[in-house]
């Protein structure tokens, strides 16, 4: 059962609870380096993302919120072992260090990756990113890939944290939807060969559109970062080089954009 507790002026509880210290200084310190694992907690905002996270596979630690948001959640914390911290917005941004508009932060521990090959064993659409280093580019393929009917991400070399704060807001909490695990390019390649799996690569230089590959059973887009794109070893491992037809002039488009269109045009599961 939630443990609902009030903060007053000063931002501390008496006596004092270490879970604070999930959501304090979050401008410099959000990482929580120090947190098992080394990558550091899942962190929530406002009512929509926290209620998805609330309802992840990622154990929740914690809520800090003004008291509206806290009482908006009850019927999802009612029944869960967490903490609640209610506090004013002044005090609430004298512990995270910033103001938030959207009123209510939660915590939670990170969940384990799973299988790459149990991943795999259900899935037909399947996203596979290069270095999207640029953490609102993540979050908006999570979104696109959970809207879109993907059944997975898979994170080759020089990706960012899909789990960091800006991810998880940008993605709308989808990324605590969308199962994603991370590997090398001949772990991934052999584990999506191994379930059948046809590989296109997204590139200016492609040579066929996305909806070509609609028909086929099991689907994997590869999608590299905004400027660079795809890596040489990435496009050659690819079974198709892809590309969006555009108007002249205009030979690519943001990357979370290009995979929305490619994902829509591949038909994932559920899309009309």
């Amino acid at each position: 059962m939630a443990r609902i507790v009030e903060l007053d002026g000063a931002g501390d509880p008496d006596p004092p609870a270490p879970l604070l210290d999930d959501f304090r200084d979050l401008s410099r310190a959000d990482r929580r380096p120090d947190r098992p694992g080394g990558r550091g907690l899942v962190l929530a905002e406002g009512t929509v993302v926290v209620r998805r996270l609330l309802a992840s596979p990622y154990p929740p630690r914690a809520l800090l919120g003004v008291p509206r948001r806290i009482a908006e959640l009850e019927p999802e914390l009612a029944p869960l072992d967490v903490t609640a911290f209610v506090a004013d917005a002044g005090t609430m941004a004298d512990v995270v260090g910033f103001h938030l508009n959207r009123g209510v932060l939660a915590s939670a521990d990170r969940a384990p990756a799973p299988d790459l090959d149990g991943l795999l064993a259900t899935a037909s659409r399947v996203a596979v990113l290069e270095g999207v280093n640029d953490h609102e580019n993540l979050g908006s393929l999570f979104r696109n890939a959970a809207a879109l009917g993907v059944d997975a991400v898979l994170l080759a070399p020089g990706c960012a944290d899909p789990l960091y704060r800006r991810s998880v807001r940008v993605s709308m909490g989808h990324v605590l939807r969308v199962p994603f695990t991370a590997g090398s390019w001949p772990e991934l390649t052999a584990a999506l060969r191994a379930r059948g799996f046809v590989l296109g690569a997204l590139t200016p230089a492609g040579d066929v559109a996305p909806a070509a590959l609609a028909g086929a059973d099991r689907v994997a887009l590869l999608l590299g970062a905004e400027g660079p794109g795809l890596s040489d070893e990435a496009l050659a491992l690819a079974d198709h080089r892809v590309r969006i037809p555009m108007v002249p002039g205009v030979d690519s488009l943001n990357v979370a954009t290009a995979g929305a269109v490619a994902f829509h045009a591949v038909g994932g599961a559920g899309v009309a």
